[in-house]
């Protein structure tokens, strides 16, 4: 299946890619437009009539993710990798970017997003400060998503501008170069790195007293497990002071399908197959999807005590899903078992959607901006 990009043929994955903004793309020319899910699952390219197919992952999951698997078991990626560098978006007038780099011998990256009106508000006399979202972004910790992936920014933007809060956006190394816990201690050094070298717009603007970790997909999923881990050693963190979990679309499994993943298995989004593909390269060697990082069950029935220092912080969670999602199974019994264990927990299940679709629905990200918003008044 073949895409035409401005006159140059190239594989339907690339053009997604390239379209979507989710990974740069070798041997494909720049596009001008971003992308959105039409309901036939044809990406439509804004300002322009051409329809180029998403990749079926169910026929081809591998090119689907990027990636080409060799005879002996190791990957090719098929996108390049270029490290974003970038002190603003100029394309994105109400807000203000930074980048840094956290680990350079690790290539862990952040980006700051802060609202424009409140550098252009300040004066020496009085600073308003906003709490402090920490994001980690999806890709099932297999695809080369990045802070900087283009369909990430509008998601930062408005999340930024009408809550309004600052943004952390974090990478962390993919698998199976590094496969899990890798990306897990990679997120966990970040919160180091901001409490012990806070740029100095995070020192003047970011409210660290009011900090919130998130996470949409794979970021979701590190979400839940970074919290666990970081919950007993939060004096350690201060001045950074974690109020709530915010669980997006997060990204679990388990040997034994659930209903919700039965009935999507052959999802244009999320299908199964892709799922399993990701958590066989993601997971330590040797584990099936009953491994506790993906399946959070596993743990949560065998030990009874997994949340008490959650719930000695007070901390709450906020998980995210919608029926459109394979996952909503998944994400559904993890709010129940949260509510039962005395975790406070609000959960949010729309109708429609599908996995990650308020980065390609501006009025579903209206909806979660408000959400949120609700969510982290502390």
């Amino acid at each position: 299946m073949t895409g035409i990009v401005r006159g140059r043929k190239c594989d339907s994955f690339y053009a997604f890619a390239k379209l979507a903004g989710i990974l740069r793309v070798r041997n494909c020319e720049p596009l001008v437009a971003i992308a959105t899910f039409a309901p036939d699952n044809l990406i439509t390219m804004s300002g322009q009539n051409d329809q180029i197919g998403l990749i079926d992952p169910n026929i081809d999951p591998y090119r689907y993710l990027g990636i080409i698997r060799n005879t002996d078991g190791s990957i090719t990626r098929l996108q390049e990798s270029i490290i974003p560098f970038a002190t603003t978006n100029p394309d994105l007038s109400s807000v203000f970017t930074k980048d840094l780099i956290i680990n350079p011998t690790k290539n862990i990256l952040a980006r700051i997003i802060i609202p424009r009106k409140i550098l252009n508000s300040s004066n020496n006399n009085t600073t308003t400060k906003l709490p402090l979202i920490v994001y980690f972004h999806g890709g099932g910790f297999v695809m080369a998503v990045s802070v900087d992936s283009p369909y990430l920014q509008s998601f930062y933007e408005t999340l930024v501008a009408e809550i309004p809060a600052i943004i952390i956006s974090v990478d962390y190394r993919y698998a199976p170069e590094n496969q899990l816990p890798a990306a897990y201690d990679d997120c966990i050094e970040s919160l180091h790195w901001i409490k012990n070298n806070p740029d100095e717009l995070l020192k003047k603007y970011a409210d660290f007293s009011k900090c919130f970790l998130m996470g949409t997909s794979a970021g979701g999923n590190i979400t839940y497990h970074l919290g666990l881990q970081v919950a007993g050693i939060s004096e350690y963190l201060k001045p950074l002071e974690i109020k709530g979990l915010i669980l997006h679309h997060a990204f679990f499994g388990g040997n034994e399908r659930t209903q919700s993943e039965q009935r999507l298995d052959c999802d244009k989004i999320l299908s199964l197959n892709v799922c399993d593909i990701m958590w066989e390269l993601g997971l330590p060697i040797g584990s099936d999807r009953d491994h506790p990082y993906c399946n959070p069950m596993v743990e949560i029935k065998s030990n009874e005590n997994l949340f008490d220092q959650v719930k000695t912080q007070g901390w709450k969670f906020l998980v995210i899903g919608c029926d459109g999602d394979p996952l909503i199974d998944r994400q559904i019994e993890l709010s129940k078992i949260l509510k039962e264990k005395g975790v406070q927990v609000v959960d949010i299940f729309s109708e429609g959607g599908f996995h990650g679709c308020e980065f390609f629905d501006p009025k579903k990200l209206k909806e979660l901006t408000v959400v949120i918003k609700e969510f982290m008044r502390v």
